[in-house]
């Protein structure tokens, strides 16, 4: 069980046991976001979205930086405070961003203990943000229910994108919502496709079996949810932006 060095690591909690297979894991997740540069120090984490023009990911963040605004705006707009759980938070850069709404308050939970303890540590002056370690499946948060819960470049890592979203909705107040952001969604004709070149992606860093851990959704996966593209990129409105974000937000509404 990896133990949190408690002199920098207020707002962090850690549950449970951590099984070997999950430590292994860990450890090549972080290597292969080292080869694809998507680890960032303190001083680069702190300022996110915003990052160096020279940075080989600096046109993703670009996009990242549009997703984040808009769901800043969108959920600033509830004049009453919010309760908000972020689900795969990483580095709680997004995490930390929402902590910046007036009456928030923020958990961020994630299975990467390496990265969740830097987000702590860079943002451990943020009262109402809190950072858990574990699985959101493994009962976590049994005691809490939350206004809006976001998943962001995450339900593309669970197998099932139905059962990982009616288990949100089960934590989820009255009127609350989930919203999806930062996550492709292909054709079902092109999962094969996209299995593949996913595969290869992996496999050109030297973990072809990284590629069992990233799942491929439709929006036919969708239809059992009451869901509504909030921003669509292949609406004709959007065609002929500049830093057009390729990729949708959709909202999914407790009933």
């Amino acid at each position: 069980m990896y133990l949190p060095d408690s002199s920098i690591l207020t707002n962090i909690q850690v549950q449970g046991h951590t099984r070997l297979r999950e430590i292994l894991f860990e450890k090549k997740y972080i290597q292969v976001r080292a080869l694809e540069s998507r680890l960032y120090t303190d001083d680069e984490l702190v300022c996110l979205p915003e990052i160096a023009p020279s940075h080989p990911r600096y046109k993703e963040w670009q996009g990242r930086s549009q997703s984040c605004r808009r769901l800043v705006r969108y959920i600033s707009r509830r004049k009453a405070d919010v309760d908000i759980l972020e689900i795969g938070c990483g580095n709680g850069w997004l995490t930390h961003q929402l902590a910046e709404i007036p009456g928030s308050a923020v958990v961020g939970v994630d299975i990467n203990f390496t990265e969740l303890q830097q987000a702590a540590r860079v943002f451990s002056n943020d009262p109402n943000l809190r950072f858990i370690h574990g699985d959101i499946r493994s009962g976590l948060l049994d005691d809490r229910r939350f206004d809006f819960i976001l998943l962001a470049a995450t339900l593309e890592h669970f197998p099932s994108a139905k059962k990982i979203l009616h288990f949100c909705l089960s934590y989820l107040k009255r009127g609350g919502e989930i919203h999806i952001i930062d996550t492709p969604f292909c054709k079902p004709e092109e999962v094969k496709i996209e299995e593949r070149r996913t595969l290869a992606y992996y496999t050109s860093f030297g973990y072809p079996e990284m590629a069992e851990y990233y799942f491929h959704h439709t929006l036919d996966d969708l239809r059992s949810f009451r869901y509504s593209m909030m921003y669509n990129p292949k609406d004709l409105r959007h065609w002929f932006q500049r830093n057009k974000r390729p990729l949708p937000w959709i909202r999914i509404c407790s009933k």
